[in-house]
């Protein structure tokens, strides 16, 4: 989706764009796929970024640069939270985050009475954050001429972000939480969109992403998730760009000494084609681009030095299944969160995410019937070095310890499923192109807020990076959000937007310096 939010806004502004996909449909983890009368979103069903109001409604912004436009359904709640027993709540902690502020914070004040203040002065913060984001024309970090142009235009929202840029969200929740058990729950809050506590969270994305789903809301595209992708490939060829399917890039061509300026001139496929051009922008991860496709010998030292800030995060394992409606008779909830021990919630298998997507759209399923898609972080590990046999026999093993987890909160959910169908780590590899099946970057260590993460340029000319390996990480609205920012910083470089190329420069390495020493 990085890749493709990048093309539109290209395109949009007269550049000559080739998108290169590898699969046959676009939109890698955010695609769709059919089997048995059923349209299942390969990943995550929960849409940021649709809204219609603001600035931070990235995906409709997206979409309508290219002149398309999507019908959704709004999701009543972000997520149900069906968190690990205590003696406190010896049912477990169960909480609905709806879409009006005001009753999830009751909600949650209601589970955490001594922390009634606390809570809202914590989520308060937030909304200091998203509201400065919501009035800023969202584009390239890296472009000081058009940072000190909303500078210009709204000073105040400007220096509020500049005073979180280092800070981390589980900082700022302890300076007005208490309770060990709510600061568990602000955890698993960051951990489902970072997979990552709250310690390694930066502040401002949770700022984004804990008061999106209040303003703009979770809108499901009708259709699916998959649409989207297809809706912008159809428009960027619309706008004049070209969409390549089956394109397996295995080269990225690079020209100059190791030693001097190295520039990025184009790419070599699989099947020997090559196409060149003034930039490459690399929607792989940043392992895929620079140790598989340029050469781990060739790795610039920026390069070494993220490697030593960010690793690998996990990889998921995903089941997809047809269920009978009367299983579900009643429910108007789409997303859960299943976690049964604290202290699972950030190994492999632990967090247990659900989606049920024909809540809000029916025409996904045969009648009669409902899509459950249940998935949690896995490590390739975990698959290698299996015969075909003992890899099926895993699967399903996996597969069936999941729907047991799952009758906890869908009682007779087994006996009601008529299709089943498993992915693994090796699975996500495969077809989504990515080192181990990852789901992108994670933090190492402790980061310096989002000052850590790597923007759009690279130390290569020419060469951009762009999705969950750039800021501001993973998620559909999150990589949108990249593109907008690469497509701004090539269309400067291109000299297709204004610039101040002596301040441009300068602040370039003042940046990279910055990131570097973090």
């Amino acid at each position: 989706m990085g890749g493709l939010a990048t093309a539109a806004r290209l395109v949009a502004k007269g550049a000559k764009v080739v998108v290169l996909e590898k699969y046959l449909l676009p939109g890698g983890s955010a695609a769709h796929f059919k089997r048995d009368g059923y349209t299942f979103d390969v990943g995550s069903s929960m849409m940021f970024g649709m809204g219609h109001e603001g600035t931070t409604n990235l995906i409709t912004k997206c979409l309508e640069t290219v002149g398309r436009k999507m019908e959704t359904v709004p999701d009543p709640t972000q997520v149900v939270y069906h968190l690990p027993k205590s003696d406190r709540f010896p049912k477990g902690l169960h909480v609905s985050v709806w879409r009006k502020y005001e009753e999830f914070l009751d909600e949650l004040a209601q589970r955490f009475p001594a922390e009634r203040e606390g809570i809202k002065k914590f989520y308060d913060e937030c909304w200091k954050i998203f509201n400065s984001l919501n009035v800023l024309d969202l584009k390239s970090l890296e472009e000081p001429r058009y940072l000190l142009g909303e500078f210009a235009k709204q000073p105040l929202a400007c220096l509020t972000l500049a005073s979180f840029l280092t800070t981390n969200t589980g900082d700022v929740a302890r300076k007005h939480i208490k309770d060990p058990e709510l600061l568990r729950f602000i955890d698993i809050e960051c951990f489902i969109w970072s997979t990552v506590s709250a310690d390694l969270t930066p502040m401002i994305n949770a700022g984004m992403v804990f008061c999106d789903r209040h303003f703009g809301g979770i809108n499901y595209p009708v259709g699916g998730v998959g649409r989207i992708g297809e809706e912008l490939a159809e428009g960027i060829v619309e706008y004049g760009g070209h969409v390549v399917y089956k394109a397996n890039v295995k080269e990225i061509i690079v020209e100059g000494p190791l030693d001097g300026e190295r520039r990025a001139v184009g790419v070599r496929l699989a099947d020997g084609r090559v196409f060149r051009g003034k930039t490459v922008i690399s929607n792989a991860t940043r392992w895929d681009t620079f140790e598989n496709l340029i050469g781990p010998d060739k790795l610039p030292e920026s390069e070494k030095l993220f490697r030593k800030r960010f690793k690998k995060s996990p990889s998921f394992f995903s089941l997809h299944m047809g269920v009978k409606a009367e299983v579900l008779r009643g429910e108007t909830d789409c997303h859960h969160i299943l976690l049964e021990d604290w202290g699972k919630m950030e190994a492999a298998r632990g967090v247990l995410f659900v989606s049920i997507p024909t809540v809000l759209d029916p025409s996904l399923a045969p009648p009669g019937h409902h899509i459950v898609h249940a998935f949690t972080p896995d490590w390739i590990d975990n698959w290698k070095d299996l015969s075909p046999a003992e890899y099926v026999s895993a699967k399903e093993q996996l597969a069936d310890q999941i729907c047991e987890r799952l009758e906890a909160i869908f009682p007779g959910l087994r006996a009601a499923t008529t299709f089943r169908d498993a992915g693994t780590p090796r699975t996500h590899r495969r077809y989504l192109n990515r080192e181990d099946g990852t789901y992108g970057p994670i933090p190492s260590r402790r980061p310096l807020g989002m000052l850590s993460m790597p923007f759009n340029t690279t130390d290569i000319r020419g060469l951009y990076c762009v999705g969950d390996s750039a800021f501001p990480g993973q998620g559909v609205n999150a990589v949108v959000f990249s593109g907008f920012g690469c497509a701004h910083r090539v269309l400067a470089d291109l000299g297709m937007e204004p610039t101040w190329p002596l301040l441009d420069s300068a602040f370039g390495k003042l940046l990279s310096t910055v990131r570097n020493a973090s």
